[in-house]
């Protein structure tokens, strides 16, 4: 006798499992303009390579002879599969059962699949679509008691930031620990007006006196803003492709390192523009992101976060083929001062890529920290200090470049002084500890006051001083190793990525406690 019985049994389970919450359901959610859960998988994994695990889990109906009669299968779909080439472990909530709301054996599963990218050193993709942990108010009546919230998970989610890359896509109305699995991120995307995400939903808040739509209360224009996520696209389709190409920066595991790319930009390129590129007038801003694109490998550089910290740019690129990351200010969004959002944009991606061993480029105008009544009240030395911090915890090759202004005590964190470090300066540089257009009226506010005539008075001093401030002035005293011409700075990012990746050593990164 053979197994054939059981074998069509299995087959019968499966093609119930398929249909997910049924055609009612799942109609119902793709008119929302949103993919099932498996056609997610299906347009995020590698063709032909999704392995599901767990796939029989749900809950099934009987007839009184033991028969299956129907099943309804649980609502989180997990798995192995590749992405780019790449074998990662791929997790969907299926939002057309129950809402995807993470209880129950669900969270079994999700404990499962943290365990899988732990144990396999396996990058780890979520796409949330789900509410809590604790499942409906219903269950109150279901099971008779209340439960104090717990997250089995979260030991696992936690583990699993310091040693695989965790990319997480809201693409839904996600809340609660939903919210949280995304948040709890290398990498986190949101799509336009399709997905939203909050503490608790609209009907909570409510009743809190705060009527509000979904997209009021967490869309994607709100928490790309302010940092719990990092990008904001069109669709999921595009969510797909980003969250493919973010990968490709990185290792696997913090037990390897990040894979070079084929080489296909000259190392030794110029850009002539570069040249001009930085205006005399110290106060006049300039476009930082065509100046990193034109140093860094051609179409190689993916900026993350562009939306929140926007004094600080942060984004993936290639040096000569080599991953690095790379960080650079913009002088047009609070004169390149550091607020409190920027210091924090910062410490998170030097936390990045010290734990996947990215060698980091800096480039470097800083005005100091954003002063002012707001920016003590908003705490900002205190996010400042810890983006020191970082710096000085971070063991990965640094290399930066000084294109105008390094002022300050956020200056001071350009790279970690007790090491050694690559470091170039632009013809167009001037440091010091605060910039001379606000420091004069303090280091001289006795000889202009008493001065026959203040304000020429002023313009005297501020020309002598400015005669001291050149560069070369720097260089002469060894302050500074390298001044170079702009158009050479590719060059020299590439000898440092070439130099770097040799001194990479693959393992888990280890933080101190900060400010």
């Amino acid at each position: 006798m053979s197994w054939q019985p059981e074998i069509d049994e299995l087959a019968l389970r499966w093609r119930l499992a398929a249909r997910m919450g049924g055609e009612e359901k799942v109609a119902r959610h793709q008119a929302a303009g949103k993919l099932t859960v498996r056609e997610r998988i299906a347009r995020m994994a590698d063709r032909g390579s999704f392995r599901e695990v767990g796939g029989l889990s749900g809950s099934g109906r009987y007839d009184g002879d033991g028969r299956l009669v129907d099943l309804l299968p649980s609502n989180l779909v997990m798995g192995r599969a590749r992405v780019g080439g790449r074998a990662v472990v791929l997790v969907g909530d299926d939002f057309t059962v129950r809402g995807g709301a993470n209880d129950g054996a669900v969270g079994d599963k999700l404990v499962h699949a943290e365990k899988m990218a732990h144990a396999m050193r396996l990058p780890m993709i979520r796409l949330v679509d789900g509410t809590g942990g604790g499942g409906s108010v219903r269950n109150i009546e279901i099971k008779g008691h209340t439960l104090i919230p717990t997250m089995k998970v979260w030991q696992h989610v936690v583990e699993n930031l310091s040693v695989v890359p965790v990319v997480s896509m809201a693409l839904g109305s996600v809340a609660g620990m939903g919210a949280a699995r995304v948040a709890a991120s290398h990498y986190s995307l949101m799509v336009k007006e399709t997905s939203q995400l909050f503490n608790e939903g609209p009907p909570v808040v409510a009743r809190n006196g705060q009527p509000l739509s979904k997209n009021e209360l967490g869309g994607s224009h709100i928490h790309t803003r302010n940092g719990v996520v990092d990008d904001e696209v069109g669709s999921e389709d595009e969510a797909f492709a980003r969250a493919c190409r973010f990968l490709s920066y990185l290792p696997s595991s913090v037990h390897e390192l990040p894979p070079r790319a084929d080489v296909a930009d000259d190392p030794a390129r110029r850009e002539e523009w570069l040249l001009s590129a930085i205006p005399r007038d110290a106060r006049a801003g300039y476009a930082i992101r065509p100046i990193v694109q034109a140093l860094m490998d051609k179409d190689s550089f993916f900026e993350i976060g562009c939306h929140w910290g926007g004094a600080t740019v942060t984004g993936l690129a290639r040096l000569h083929g080599w991953p690095v990351a790379v960080i650079a200010s913009d002088p047009c969004v609070h004169g390149g001062s550091w607020d409190r959002a920027a210091a924090e944009k910062f410490t998170r991606f030097v936390d990045l890529a010290q734990t996947f061993h990215l060698p980091v480029v800096n480039l470097v105008d800083i005005a100091g920290f954003q002063s002012g009544r707001e920016a003590e009240a908003a705490g900002t030395m205190r996010y400042g200090v810890r983006a020191l911090a970082a710096v000085y915890q971070a063991s990965v090759p640094w290399c930066s470049v000084i294109l105008r202004r390094a002022y300050g005590v956020a200056a001071a964190g350009h790279q970690h002084m007790g090491r050694f470090n690559f470091r170039y300066a632009w013809p167009s540089a001037q440091w010091g500890s605060l910039p001379i257009e606000g420091g004069l009226e303090v280091a001289y506010k006795a000889e202009i006051e008493g001065a026959d005539d203040p304000v020429q008075k002023r313009a005297e001093i501020e020309q002598r001083v400015r005669s001291l401030t050149s560069p070369f002035r720097s260089a002469e005293a060894f302050v500074i190793e390298d001044i170079i011409d702009p158009r050479d700075t590719r060059a020299r990012l590439c000898e440092f990525a070439d130099l770097a990746a040799p001194l990479r050593e693959p393992g888990v990164s280890r933080f101190g406690i900060r400010p």
